[in-house]
């Protein structure tokens, strides 16, 4: 069912459902429950990747404003959580905590470990591939975000608004970062471009819907997998170009869909320590 109205040559404006209107639909609601599991599961999962930085960053300043992203990351995974419970999907912390990896739907991109070890022991983390991870996922979302400001679920769009306002000093940070060490040359450029080619071999599942894509682009959700590839190429060619790199062309998902349930066993690991604190007194607030 399209809920696009016409108002005069070229313009289309969407009408807007709120929660109950929703739930009166099934096929709109699981839609949208697809996407918003996409959305927060994202989030959720890049926020403790993030996290695991703290006291490793390059310097003191770093830690500070990375764990500061990191923050708003997972306020903004929470934000689609409710969304979720306000379907009647379940709680915010058990679908944070208690979900497995196969019902997760996060891109696989960003489940990777940032390196062999572990964060409190003997961590050997490449900072070239945290800069390209953040800085294209979040160029990524900020095309999904400002699509979903027009998105036919009034929630989403309001949602998307509020979000909006903060991803702008995200994708700031990340952009001076990448292009700062692309620039410099030497070591710095070759760890970078071995990251790009590391990142853009999974990127594609960044910007897929997965195998419910159509049915969420038809209900008015966001728009479809190839406008959101077309505009996040033509959102980073300036910064390519801007250091001498050729834009990619091409989209790959090499490990899989993680919006389809497929994962690696670095989420499976993740999974368990995040939900760590929550197994043991589910009362507690995440």
């Amino acid at each position: 069912m399209r809920r696009k109205y016409y108002h005069g040559e070229g313009s289309t404006i969407v009408k807007k459902l709120n929660s109950a209107e929703a739930l009166e639909n099934p096929s709109y609601k699981d839609s949208l429950a697809e996407l918003l599991y996409q959305l927060a599961d994202d989030d959720f999962i890049l926020a403790y990747r993030g996290s695991e930085w703290l006291g490793l960053a390059p310097h003191i300043e770093e830690d500070v404003a990375f764990s500061s992203i990191n923050q708003d990351t997972m306020g903004h995974a929470a934000m689609y959580y409710q969304l979720l419970e306000d379907l009647g999907e379940g709680s915010v912390d058990a679908l944070a905590h208690v979900r497995t990896p196969e019902q997760r739907r996060n891109a696989i991109l960003l489940e990777m470990a940032n390196g062999p070890g572990d964060y409190l022991r003997e961590p050997d983390y490449d900072w070239a591939f945290a800069v390209v991870r953040h800085y294209f996922y979040t160029a990524a979302k900020k095309i999904k975000i400002n699509s979903m400001k027009n998105s036919s679920y009034q929630p989403l769009s309001e949602t998307a608004v509020k979000i909006s306002m903060e991803l702008y000093y995200h994708q700031l940070h990340w952009k001076t970062w990448f292009e700062q060490l692309m620039l410099a040359g030497g070591e710095a450029r070759s760890r970078m471009e071995q990251a790009i080619t590391i990142v853009m071999d999974d990127f594609g599942g960044l910007l897929s819907l997965g195998n419910k894509g159509a049915e969420i682009v038809r209900h008015d959700l966001i728009d479809s997998e190839e406008i959101l590839q077309k505009r996040w190429k033509e959102a980073m060619k300036p910064v390519f170009n801007s250091v001498n790199l050729q834009i990619p062309t091409r989209f790959p998902m090499k490990h899989g869909d993680g919006r389809n349930g497929v994962h690696t066993d670095d989420l499976t690991k993740a999974i368990s320590t995040l939900g760590e604190v929550y197994h043991f007194d589910p009362a507690a607030s995440w």
